[in-house]
C-alpha cells in the first residue's frame, strides 16, 4: 500500500488535475444547467463508472496496450472523438428545436444520463494514457504488489472525482434555473456547450499520438 505521505501528495495533485474542466466536467455542467442538480449528480455517477473501467484497464495493462499499439490507440481515440462531436451536434440541434418553445426540451432519463456519462470517460484514450503516466509515479514496489497500489490510487482518483465533479454539477444545478429563465443566456449556454464539445472532439481526433512501438 502507498505510504500516507505519498497518498497525501497524490490527493493534492489529483484534485488539482480534476478541477481543470474537460469533457466530463463539460457534460456534467450541461446536464446540471438543463435539468437541475439531480441530473448532474446522475451524470457524475455515469462518468465515474466509466473511470472505474479505465482504472481496471490500467491495472490489467490495457493502458500499456493503448500506448504501444497503434491500432488500439487509433480505434479508441477516434471513437472518443466521434462521441464528443456527436454530443456537440445533439446539443446544437436540441438548441434549434427548443428555441421557439422551451417546453419542447425533453428531459433525459436516468438511464440515458448514466449511459452518456459512462461513454464520455470510457471512450477517453487520454484518460487511459494519463493513468499510465501518472499513477506509476506514486507506486513503490517495496511497499507491495504494484497492481494493488495502482488499484488503490485509481479508486482514490474516482472518489476525488465524485467530489469535484459533484461540486461542479451542484453549482450548475443552482445557476441552471436562472439560465433557463433567460432565453438569451440559454442560447449562449447551448452554443458554448455544443461548440466546445465539437472542438474537443476535433482536438482529440487531430492530436498527435505518443510514440508507440506496435
Amino acid at each position: 500500500m502507498p505510504s500516507l505521505s505519498t497518498l497525501a501528495v497524490y490527493v493534492v495533485t489529483a484534485t488539482l488535475i480534476l478541477l481543470v474542466p474537460g469533457p466530463a466536467v463539460l457534460y456534467i455542467v450541461s446536464q446540471g444547467v438543463r435539468q437541475g442538480p439531480r441530473a448532474a449528480v446522475t451524470a457524475v455517477v455515469g462518468i465515474h463508472a466509466g473511470t472505474l473501467v479505465q482504472v481496471a484497464a490500467a491495472v490489467a495493462g490495457l493502458s500499456w496496450l493503448l500506448l504501444n499499439s497503434s491500432l488500439a490507440f487509433t480505434v479508441v481515440k477516434y471513437a472518443g472523438a466521434a462521441y464528443l462531436i456527436y454530443l456537440g451536434v445533439r446539443t446544437l440541434v436540441g438548441r434549434s428545436r427548443e428555441a421557439g418553445d422551451p417546453a419542447a426540451a425533453t428531459p433525459k432519463s436516468t438511464r440515458r444520463l448514466l449511459g452518456e456519462g459512462f461513454l464520455v470517460n470510457v471512450l477517453n484514450p487520454k484518460l487511459a494514457l494519463f493513468f499510465l503516466a501518472f499513477l506509476p509515479q506514486f507506486v513503490d514496489p517495496a511497499r507491495g504488489a504494484p497492481a494493488l497500489q495502482i488499484t488503490v490510487l485509481g479508486l482514490v482518483f474516482v472518489l476525488l472525482g465524485l467530489c469535484t465533479d459533484g461540486a461542479y454539477g451542484l453549482l450548475a444545478g443552482v445557476v441552471g434555473p436562472w439560465l433557463r429563465g433567460s432565453a438569451r443566456a440559454l442560447r449562449a449556454e447551448r452554443y458554448a456547450m455544443g461548440t466546445t464539445f465539437i472542438g474537443l472532439g476535433v482536438f482529440t481526433a487531430l492530436s498527435p499520438s505518443a510514440r508507440r512501438t506496435g
